[in-house]
């Protein structure tokens, strides 16, 4: 019912039978027939196509699609190229030019950092349009929770990026002491200077990468 390519559909594949996640499949068929829903349909999964099980190195957790148009497109905090940078997005892009000396693109696709290992997931994957965490409850938190618990089982060291209180909720599945968490305020707006701005995760997540023999993270976005 879900190909993803890769290996995590063997991982997953008990997932994707259980009743919560047909319940779930059954809610997403009519809220597409229905309504205007985010990403399309065939982007839902792109987190774990574009980064497979075994190269999750790093996991930077989100909480829902951007519900805006042709915005999301199924990795957390990216949007595709020709649509401006989310508020969030720009911040994120600030700590990397303090941090780094990254320059700021111009554009928000962020698919270079799946590629090299990160896990770019949101704990729901789906949204109506206009109206954020209206997914929110319906069974996807089950697949997210699992997925986060099957990165705790990696017998690699796994760097987890939580920001905000949403992410940091998900602290309690991540049980193996050879995981780095590095944990701060959300890069939204509302609460970037609450201690996100001057967070250092970047500089951190590649410190921790090296030091266990790991490739670091190449964290420019190119124009």
């Amino acid at each position: 019912m879900v190909n993803i390519g890769n290996d995590w559909d063997e991982l997953l594949k008990e997932e994707f039978s259980k009743d919560y996640y047909l319940q779930l499949r059954k809610f997403l068929v009519e809220e597409y027939n229905h309504n205007t829903v985010y990403p399309n349909m065939h982007d839902i999964f792109n987190a774990l196509r574009y980064t497979s099980y075994q190269n999750t190195h790093v996991l930077l957790l989100g909480q829902d699609p951007y519900h805006g148009p042709n915005q999301a497109h199924g990795l957390c905090f990216s949007v595709k190229k020709g649509v401006t940078p989310p508020p969030s997005l720009r911040n994120i892009y600030q700590e990397l030019a303090n941090e780094l000396g990254c320059s700021i693109p111009e554009h928000g696709e962020l698919t270079k950092w799946t590629s090299q290992g990160v896990l770019m997931l949101n704990t729901c994957l789906t949204v109506r349009r206009g109206q954020p965490n209206s997914h929110a409850g319906k069974g996807w938190e089950i697949l997210t929770d699992k997925i986060i618990s099957l990165i705790n089982d990696k017998e690699d060291p796994v760097v987890f990026l939580l920001w905000g209180r949403n992410a940091q909720s998900k602290e309690k599945l991540i049980t193996n002491p050879q995981h780095l968490i590095l944990k701060c305020a959300h890069p939204s707006p509302f609460s970037a200077y609450n201690g996100f701005f001057g967070c250092n995760h970047f500089k951190m997540t590649n410190a921790f990468l090296k030091e266990h023999g790991l490739k670091e993270i190449d964290w420019q976005i190119e124009n």
